[in-house]
């Protein structure tokens, strides 16, 4: 790449918010380029609980504009990404002798004007919670809470039997590691250039303009953004030589996942006695996804993996609710991902605020570093990061995604239409292709009449012709990229045929 190459912008790290900002940057005219360490959303954000929410608990320690303007953007962004985001309803079970060891601010005030109601959540507070959550930001699509009889309702067969009531309310599902490469994607669409595998090895100021150093060539730029995720701080003092007054608190969250635990497809809210909560979540059709954790992480370079404490910490929670206890055996899979949350100085990772902070460096050429966020304020935090340099107008508000573009009540008839285009598959199989591709999932397949004609089958429905679209059209490289990330087929295959994936990548990539 030319030495003499001159972004309006650049941007360092590849997660979503860096993308968020490199595709809304491209679509306000501006020359865009991105350099990431590793693969797009390889670290936090191919590692969240995989939700777009306001964050029901977050309303406890009192943040109504996070919840609000977290709620208000559910839809906005469901509505753009219909194949990659769907509602999902969750199911609240309470009952009448539950106590929780909870320090919130909402706790604290309610043990302070009710001595008697230390320790609880009694039903009223949980239903003004929900009468907030489903009020503060408005609905379009999304139904609103309601009260289920679990004695009854199916939802209630996987319970302990002192379950008798819930409450049943919406938030989104998203695929948050095809999220952070749709964006990318647009952004090349639009002009900008994506690089990956691509790390920043300095960055200073050259006059009027940043001068980037990578493995990949030498950038120069007239603004500069951060949006390093975990290694924010260390990019400044680092890459940067930069001193700053803002710190990351790093918090690993886990996750694990199970064999499927109950037949219907909601989604569990529990909370426990350390005031804590978690989800119970189905996962691929045939898991069940529980998580998360909490848990303070001291260095972004350290890898994040579950620790035996967490899996058996989130299998005793479980445990607390499902009649049939969750095992350690039960696990099939794990992952943790480090949150780079804005250290705001809480007792405890938990309380930690999950809003962010941008910082503007206007001393000589500007620099905008990002210091926390999550997955559902994403495209928000772009709009406000580039207002705050003065680029442009925003644009991004119900734009779909690549193969985003037909009416979320519309992916059934998008599966009818490919499994009657391509007699080969099976609902399974559509059904997955939909809900990764959407309107693409046509230029995907080709001119396939039948299934071999996909190329080499992998298993679990993975076929050379996916693999390839991975490669040209998505920045996969690897085998992790294509199973892990680009899909989670990597659940369905044997040791064998993952290695196999890895070798045709490996061949083929090159």
């Amino acid at each position: 790449m030319a030495d003499d190459k001159v972004f309006d912008l650049f941007i360092i790290g590849g997660g979503i918010n860096g993308c968020g900002i490199a595709r809304d940057a491209a679509g306000r005219g501006l020359n865009v380029g991105l350099a990431e360490a590793g693969d797009l959303g390889g670290a936090t954000s191919s590692a969240s609980t995989k939700l777009f929410h306001g964050g029901l608990r977050y309303l406890e320690f009192f943040e109504f504009g996070l919840v609000k303007s977290s709620l208000k953007e559910r839809e906005v962004l469901l509505k753009a990404m219909p194949h990659i985001s769907w509602p999902m309803r969750f199911v609240l079970p309470y009952a009448k002798d539950m106590r929780f060891d909870s320090e919130t601010p909402t706790s604290r005030l309610l043990g302070w004007v009710m001595p008697w109601m230390k320790g609880r959540r009694p039903a009223w507070l949980i239903r003004l919670g929900l009468f907030l959550y489903d009020n503060l930001g408005g609905r379009e699509i999304l139904p609103g809470t309601k009260t289920l009889d679990l004695r009854s309702a199916p939802e209630g067969a996987p319970l302990k039997d002192r379950f008798k009531m819930a409450y049943e309310y919406s938030d989104c599902w998203v695929e948050d590691s095809r999220l952070v490469m749709l964006n990318a994607r647009d952004a090349e669409a639009r002009g900008a250039t994506i690089l990956t595998r691509c790390p920043v090895t300095s960055a200073e100021r050259d006059g009027d303009l940043w001068k980037i150093e990578t493995e990949k060539g030498t950038f120069r730029a007239k603004a500069l953004v951060n949006a390093g995720g975990p290694w924010v701080a260390d990019i400044l003092t680092g890459v940067m030589r930069q001193n700053t007054q803002h710190a990351i608190r790093l918090v690993r969250g886990s996750h694990i996942v199970t064999k499927r635990l109950y037949d219907h497809d909601k989604a569990y809210f529990f909370q426990g006695t350390d005031g804590r909560i978690i989800f119970s979540i189905p996962y691929e059709q045939d898991f069940t996804l529980i998580g998360t954790t909490d848990a303070d992480h001291d260095d972004p370079d350290t890898k994040p993996t579950i620790s035996d404490a967490e899996r058996d910490y989130l299998c005793a929670f479980a445990t607390e609710y499902f009649k049939q206890p969750v095992t350690p055996d039960d696990v099939v899979w794990t992952y943790s991902g480090v949150r780079p949350l804005y250290d705001d100085g809480a007792a405890s990772a938990t309380a930690a605020t999950r809003d962010y902070v941008l910082a503007l460096d206007t001393n000589g050429a500007p620099l905008l570093s990002v210091f926390g966020g999550k997955i559902t304020t994403y495209r928000k935090l772009a709009e406000q990061a580039l207002a705050k340099m003065e680029l442009g107008q925003p644009w991004t508000a119900g734009v779909a995604l690549p193969g985003g573009d037909f009416a979320v009540k519309d992916v059934g008839k998008l599966r009818d239409q490919l499994m009657a285009e391509y007699p080969f598959l099976d609902e399974k199989w559509a059904a997955r292709l939909i809900r990764a591709y959407g309107t693409e999932a046509r230029d995907v397949m080709g001119g396939a009449k039948t299934a071999a004609d996909l190329g080499p089958d992998f298993g679990a429905t993975l076929t050379g012709a996916e693999l390839k679209w991975m490669i040209s059209r998505e920045y996969a490289l690897a085998g992790d990229d294509a199973l892990w990330r680009r899909t989670k087929l990597g659940l369905r295959l044997t040791e064998d045929q993952r290695a196999a994936v890895n070798d045709w990548m490996k061949e083929n990539a090159a």
